[in-house]
């Protein structure tokens, strides 16, 4: 399938069958599934959206980042449809199948570290982030797990517990997990001026030593650029000297992957940016299979292995397309181009928007790695966080054909995360779209 790599409006957003789906919507499914822009998706391809209407919007968010590799991808629509007709289903852990063991070879050859790998496949990032929690507390011995402000790690009860910002994710939904400790985190616009990441790690080693403990943690969890925090991206050295600490004290460095990892960065792994850190586990999943439901963990051999037969898995974990997609996504990431891509995209991001905050002091930071970028708005001559102003430029950006998101924890974060498979012209034109709300909001 193709579609013109070309932003199209053909209607008003949204357009009428948009609105007459919507209508049958709020019929049958629950208000608890939000909307961020309410036109239905017909079809997609490359970094194209098309519409129930035919409109064709640019699509600056992935689905949160999972089609990494592009709508649609010819090699993964192949595999998907190959698997799909020959075995669908038998579940790993009664009869297992090539394409799991496959994609596990491919992850372990290039997850940081330079010590004996394994992996295990599930769905979602949040369970891959439970059964992380479990392989770390079962290897241990112990049962305290340290997370970090602003983070984010999913919408399962463990999950809720583990995440900074209790609405929407918690509100109503306790009571939560419980052994669960949230450190502070170097957060560079907002820290005191001038502190180092090494600095900032000694803060948050120091709160969990009083806190908690070092010798009752079994895993420190943190996102080595934070997803649903604003994409903050850690001094440099905080990463590190967790993990010195973590490794002198016998607790598990757990890098949360789901959002950072598999080329999004310009690396195969977020992590990878910071020199001499190398996580004890790193969860993934969003861009690891094209669109396809698929999660895991990988890591240090001793780590995976503590787990008793059957500890861990789950009937739909890894199923036969999700590992048969994981494999094509993988093959072609190690084919070559892509990391490189994600930083040119980076690069393009970075000079436009760079320029935008030049131009409108409601930016208050341009930040990111490669394909993950993002800009924090602040009231003008001030460290107010400014979450109208990215409201009206989300709703400006839906309304012009531009998919984009929010983020951050006082929502004031506009966050980028296109395929890979963007061209130049589709991605300065979304700036452009972008820019022209900007030029609105000043007026």
């Amino acid at each position: 399938m193709t579609i013109e790599q070309k932003r199209n409006l053909v209607t008003a957003i949204p357009g009428p069958n948009s609105i007459a789906l919507q209508k049958r919507r709020m019929e049958v499914i629950s208000a608890g599934v939000g909307t961020a822009l309410p036109v239905f998706m017909d079809e997609a391809h490359g970094a194209i959206l098309r519409d129930v209407d035919g409109n064709q919007f640019i699509d600056m968010g992935s689905g949160i980042g999972v089609v990494t590799i592009g709508h649609t991808n010819q090699r993964v629509v192949e595999a998907v449809q190959h698997q799909v007709a020959k075995l669908t289903h038998t579940l790993f852990t009664v009869a297992p199948y090539e394409p799991y063991v496959k994609v596990a070879e491919i992850i372990t050859r290039h997850t940081p570290g330079t010590f004996k790998k394994k992996a295990a496949f599930f769905n979602s990032g949040a369970e891959a982030v439970e059964n992380a929690v479990k392989v770390a507390r079962k290897a241990t011995g112990r049962t305290e797990i340290a997370v970090f402000d602003h983070a984010y790690h999913g919408r399962t009860n463990l999950t809720m517990s583990m995440n900074f910002k209790m609405h929407p994710y918690g509100t109503g939904f306790g009571p939560l997990a419980g052994s669960v400790h949230h450190a502070p985190m170097s957060y560079p616009f907002r820290d005191p001026e001038g502190m180092t990441g090494e600095e900032a790690a000694a803060r948050a080693i120091t709160y969990l030593e009083k806190r908690v403990g070092a010798s009752q943690l079994a895993a420190v969890f943190i996102e080595p650029i934070q997803g649903e925090g604003g994409f903050i991206v850690p001094a440099k050295g905080f990463l590190r000297t967790l993990d010195q600490w973590c490794k002198a004290n016998g607790i598990v460095m757990v890098a949360d992957e789901v959002q950072s990892g598999i080329a999004r960065t310009g690396k195969w792994f977020a992590s990878e940016w910071e020199e001499g850190y190398e996580p004890d586990l790193i969860t993934v999943a969003k861009g690891i299979a094209g669109g396809l439901p698929l999660s895991g963990i990988v890591g240090r051999a001793e780590i995976m292995d503590a787990s008793h037969a059957g500890g861990l898995g789950g009937t739909f974990g890894g199923s036969p397309t999700a590992v048969a997609a994981g494999v094509a996504v993988l093959e072609q990431l190690e084919e070559g181009g892509w990391l490189e891509r994600s930083l040119e995209i980076g690069e393009i991001l970075t000079t436009r928007l760079i320029a935008l905050q030049a131009q409108y002091p409601i930016i208050g930071e341009v930040r990111g790695k490669g394909a993950m970028q993002a800009i924090e708005f602040v009231e003008a001559g001030t460290m107010k966080p400014n979450s109208q102003a990215v409201e009206e430029l989300v709703r400006h950006c839906h309304q012009n054909g531009v998919v984009i998101l929010n983020a951050g924890t006082y929502n004031n974060v506009i966050r980028f995360l296109p395929p890979l498979a963007i061209s130049d012209e589709l991605l300065h034109d979304a700036l452009d779209v972008l820019a022209a709300g900007l030029e609105k909001l000043a007026q």
